[in-house]
């Protein structure tokens, strides 16, 4: 069995609880990955600048996943890779998010654009980006620049129904896929959880089956399929437990400190 060098973990509803906690055990359970030479680090739907806060306290030394893996950011926050929705494909995404009536939310590089301040879920985001919107009325200007528009509606069915029309719709123009039951997230094509898993294990000269991730929604099944060893949340979905080779307790049972826990006993370190 081949021994894991490197572990990639999602954020929300993995690394962090539903009040976007990072726990005591989830910090020490990282720690043992640093002194056991394990490499560790995230990537996420979220901003780069919504990963920030977790630098520090995790020790992290490799770049970070923003954007679903779309982008690469050093710990410094410096681009290593930036990669765009083309702009034909960030139009028709619009279209298609306003027929089924979700809030739309549009990413540059350092810019979270809004046009409905009082939508479902703005609050929630400033809380787990620890960042603020600007508020536009027209997208049409910051199209060109799009790192990733969001879809956000409480109507998790009718947001599932999207999300297939919108794959359809866009084919390879745009990576479409949902991050949370409430958000659905359109990314530069080519380009997921997958390839930044990829493109860590060839910066450390490993191959993929020494990379070990850790996940809870649709979005984390691409680095599933690239990785050795995949574990899945408690609180993932049936269809993400299905595609992972182990499962872990919740994020709010520390489930997370428990895969690391499954990881390090296959290295035989645990």
């Amino acid at each position: 069995m081949t021994q894991i060098s490197l572990v990639v973990s999602d954020v929300d509803g993995t690394l962090l609880t539903k009040d976007k906690t990072l726990t005591d055990r989830a910090k020490s359970a990282v720690q043992r990955l640093h002194k056991a030479g394990i490499g560790f680090t995230i990537t996420s739907s979220r901003p780069a600048i919504g990963m920030r806060f977790l630098i520090e306290p995790l020790a992290l030394w490799l770049p970070v996943g923003p954007f679903n893996g779309s982008s690469i950011i050093d710990p410094e926050m410096h681009p290593v890779e930036q990669h765009l929705i083309p702009q034909a494909a960030a139009e028709r995404s619009l279209k298609i998010l306003r027929e089924f009536g979700a809030d739309i939310w549009v990413f540059t590089a350092d810019q979270w654009l809004i046009d409905n301040p009082n939508g479902s879920y703005v609050a929630h985001e400033q809380h787990t980006i620890r960042a603020d919107p600007t508020t536009v009325t027209d997208f049409s200007p910051y199209l060109a620049t799009a790192c990733k528009i969001v879809g956000a509606s409480a109507d998790a069915p009718g947001l599932e129904r999207c999300e297939k029309v919108m794959q359809e719709a866009l084919g390879r123009q745009a990576t479409a896929v949902r991050s949370q039951t409430y958000y659905l997230d359109i990314t530069p094509p080519g380009f997921d959880k997958g390839t930044f898993v990829q493109a860590m294990a060839k910066r450390l000269g490993i191959a993929t089956d020494a990379v070990a991730t850790i996940g809870d929604m649709q979005n984390d099944l691409a680095m599933f399929r690239v990785s050795g060893m995949s574990i899945a949340m408690g609180n993932a979905a049936d269809n993400v437990k299905d595609q992972a080779t182990n499962v872990t307790a919740t994020n709010e049972q520390d489930g997370f400190a428990e895969a690391i826990e499954m990881i390090l006993k296959r290295n035989g370190a645990g």
